[in-house]
């Protein structure tokens, strides 16, 4: 009944030919869901159909052992380290990879990747200065290349990046050790740009240092790419190879020093008073200051002359960096997740005490918890921030921003938005410095996970939080751009135009899309902790994410990452038009009694032969199940053969229905309903759900939510009946901007037209045609035993 009622309403239509069709050209269906196929990479045995790493999984590892000294009146860096490279791939190895990223502040060593310019309208001498910058002697000098035992090696330096010639190949299986020394000038990362370098602070002639992509370090050599070599032009960021690090840094002896990893010589470094504070904290159940306020104005006051070593160690990172200056409040207290302790800390000058003395680790506690809930659980020992008027990550430290004003007073935006950054910046120690992404590749991966994660943590710090990225209305104003303005979120770092909404908002939120409306969050949080179990520390690419996804959840989500991912399309879906439905019963035939004749169906015969059976007849070695065994040949075999007629007698048989009975169930049934048609069109080209509330004229709501496979027989345009109890006053598409619908004039229809008749003669017809069960066979067989065959 159901299928005859939809044929009445005529729910099918063929409608225009699809918009952007990729795959299937003509169609009006069939492209946007399609599976995306050979876009993804090939699966082997290094990274297996399901996502997973696969048996023969490989990657890179490089051990530093490094020493270096700040010399804080010429703002100068001296280091001298000892890698140890091991060669786990399949491959033969000629030369290895580094990258020298401070050359991105040299004048004559930078990766020299230009964007068009135009007057447009600048000011003169800001475009004047950025088109003629002056030379400068900054960037890294290396001073001495050699293997372990002195050797001199042959090195290339091209731009931000240094080619090592080895001196014998490097066979799978074997390791090599080099010993390089070098140095370069700090530069003002406030007026140079970038992330590391210098603050200076006049009001009190004290430096604040973020020592951050300091020394040379090894590229990626992968199954997927061999050499990550691109080059750096400050915004693509990094991929780095996983390693252990051991990191002697010599500074004034005032100063205080916050290091990715664990300090090895804190008795050594701190005063009595200090270290006894640092083991309080330990157990503290509050924020404990380890250097106070007080402490670090007086250290403001004077400058020492002597010098002070501080050692740390780090295991299983990507990255190394590290903070120094005599400007810093430092507090600290434990967390605990899953049962293991984790020192949070922060570093910070008194212009952001009235901030980050209250809240600064508070958040970072808070983060490495929430992110352990939703990926997994947080491995390292220490996670701290560092106030330095910025947003930067690396392993177990991060720099971040939130000074108060001069009277230590702040906005309420000021709060949040340190409080944002903090949880961003110490939420990337999940993404990407432990499920290791290749950021100069694929910003999102890195930026677009961590922000998705920095929502759902946000959300948890407070009800009541303000977040930018992450809820799909945040998202409209980007996605309602021109075409030309807009690029896929698979676009490389270094070609994005709109870089914050492609790599940050969009990605997030179409992560949170799947999780609140198109998987729902048990599917989603499972499949997405799978993926976070099962590339930590390891080197994933989208592939990996995409296919994780849909393997843990039992999802087909291609559908999706063609959208969203690999598309600028836009999501605007309109009601078109709203039909109204009322039953009528038409009155019954006069020869609608108890009986009713019928005419046999006619048997169907396939009269074209295609060419696997014209082969299979012809082939004489095949021997038919039916002509092995006879007793399998039945009335239709032998109609198909010509050797039985089809009888064209009427029949007259009772009626199995009872017609007084069916016309009450079908009046009961329908008498007192509402039906609706509604017509919806994809006009922005991205398939989605379709999320439909209705508001009926007692007040009350429904909502239906239709996954977004309803569109894939039509891309364009679907029709959707519903039956209701009570008559509709309103419908709305997408109430709670769920979707990231770009155009909500086209949402709503609130003026249902005057209903129409609808006939429900044939529904009753329907009912009293119910099959008797009487086959042609079954007939051949009775006409047969008259005969007395």
């Amino acid at each position: 009944m159901r299928k005859l009622l939809f044929a009445c309403l005529g729910l099918i239509s063929g409608s225009a030919m699809a918009q952007n069709i990729q795959n299937n050209p003509g169609s009006n269906h069939g492209n946007k869901f399609e599976q995306l196929g050979t876009i993804l990479p090939t699966p082997n045995e290094y990274r297996t159909a399901s996502g997973a790493p696969g048996p023969k999984y490989w990657q890179q590892r490089a051990d530093y052992d490094i020493k270096c000294e700040l010399d804080e009146e010429k703002l100068r860096l001296t280091g001298s380290e000892t890698i140890t490279y091991f060669n786990n791939s399949p491959d033969e190895l000629t030369y290895l990879w580094f990258q020298l990223d401070e050359n991105e502040h040299s004048s004559d060593r930078n990766a020299d990747y230009q964007d068009g310019s135009s007057m447009g309208k600048q000011a003169v001498d800001v475009q004047i200065d950025r088109l003629t910058p002056e030379k400068n002697d900054n960037g890294v000098n290396i001073t001495k290349l050699t293997d372990a035992l002195g050797k001199s090696l042959k090195y290339t330096v091209n731009k931000t990046m240094m080619r090592v010639e080895l001196p014998t190949v490097l066979k799978p299986g074997q390791k090599i050790i080099l010993k390089i020394d070098w140095n370069y000038k700090i530069t003002d990362r406030m007026k140079e740009g970038g992330r590391g370098g210098y603050e200076f602070f006049p009001e009190d002639g004290n430096h604040l240092f973020t020592i951050t992509q300091w020394y040379p370090r090894l590229c990626v050599y992968s199954d997927f790419q061999g050499w990550q070599n691109h080059q750096f032009t400050g915004r693509g960021e990094f991929a780095l190879t996983f390693g252990n690090f051991k990191v002697q840094m010599t500074v004034p002896a005032d100063h205080m020093v916050g290091s990715t990893g664990e300090c090895l010589n804190y008795a050594q470094v701190l005063t009595p008073t200090q270290l006894a504070r640092y083991q309080k904290a330990q157990s503290a159940k509050d924020v404990v200051e380890i250097v106070t306020l007080e402490e670090a104005k007086k250290a403001e006051k004077s400058k020492s002359k002597t010098k002070k070593t501080w050692i740390y160690k780090a295991d299983n990172v990507r990255d190394f960096a590290w903070t120094s200056s005599r400007k810093f409040v430092w507090d600290a207290m434990p967390a605990v997740v899953e049962g293991k302790k984790i020192m949070c800390m922060s570093f910070y000058g008194k212009e952001a005490y009235g901030l980050y003395r209250p809240y600064s680790t508070k958040a970072v506690a808070h983060t490495i918890k929430s992110y352990s809930k939703f990926s997994i659980p947080y491995p390292y020992p220490v996670a701290q921030s560092v106030e330095a008027s910025n947003g930067m990550e690396y392993p177990m430290i991060c720099f971040n921003y939130g000074r108060t004003a001069p009277d230590g007073t702040y906005s309420e935006s000021t709060k949040y938005g340190m409080l944002g950054v903090i949880i961003h910046e110490v939420g990337h120690n999940f993404f990407p410095m432990i499920v290791n992404s290749d950021e100069r590749q694929w910003s999102w991966m890195d930026e677009g996970l961590n922000t998705f994660v920095e929502y759902l943590t946000e959300e948890l710090w407070d009800n009541k939080f303000p977040s930018r990225r992450g809820p799909a209305v945040g998202i409209v104003d980007y996605m309602k751009l021109p075409k030309d303005q807009l690029e896929p979120i698979m676009t490389n770092s270094e070609n994005i135009i709109q870089f914050g909404p492609n790599a940050y908002s969009k990605p997030a939120t179409g992560l949170n899309i799947l999780r609140e409306t198109i998987m729902g969050r048990e599917l989603f949080d499972y499949a997405f902790k799978e993926y976070s179990r099962r590339w930590a520390f390891k080197h994933p690419t989208p592939a990996d994410l995409f296919r994780t996804m849909e393997d843990a959840s039992g999802e087909d989500l291609d559908w999706f990452w063609r959208g969203w991912f690999y598309s600028t399309d836009a999501t605007d879906i309109a009601i078109d038009t709203v039909k109204y439905l009322t039953p009528e019963f038409a009155d019954l035939p006069a020869q609608a009694t108890g009986t009713r004749k019928i005419k046999l169906a006619k048997p169907q015969v396939n009269e074209f032969e295609d060419i696997s059976k014209i082969r299979n007849r012809e082939d004489k070695s095949i021997v038919f199940e039916v002509d092995r065994d006879t007793t399998l040949r039945d009335f239709y075999w032998r109609y198909a053969r010509g050797l039985e007629p089809y009888d064209t007698a009427s029949y007259e048989v009772p009626s199995n229905v009872n017609v007084e009975k069916a016309d009450t169930e079908i009046q009961s049934k329908y008498g007192n309903k509402h039906i609706y048609e509604i017509a919806f069109s994809n006009k922005g080209g991205l398939v989605m759900p379709v999320i439909v509330e209705f508001t009926y004229e007692d007040g009350t709501k429904e909502v239906d939510r239709i996954p977004a496979q309803i569109w894939r027989k039509n891309e364009n345009k679907i029709t959707k009946v519903y039956v209701k109890n009570k008559k509709v006053k309103s419908i709305q598409l997408d109430p709670m901007k769920e979707t990231a619908d770009i155009d909500e004039s086209n949402n709503s229809w609130g003026t249902i037209a005057a209903p129409s008749k609808f006939q429900l003669y044939k529904l009753k017809q329907a009912a009293r045609g119910q099959s008797t069960g009487i086959t042609p066979m079954q007939k051949a067989k009775e006409n047969k035993e008259k005969k007395g065959f």
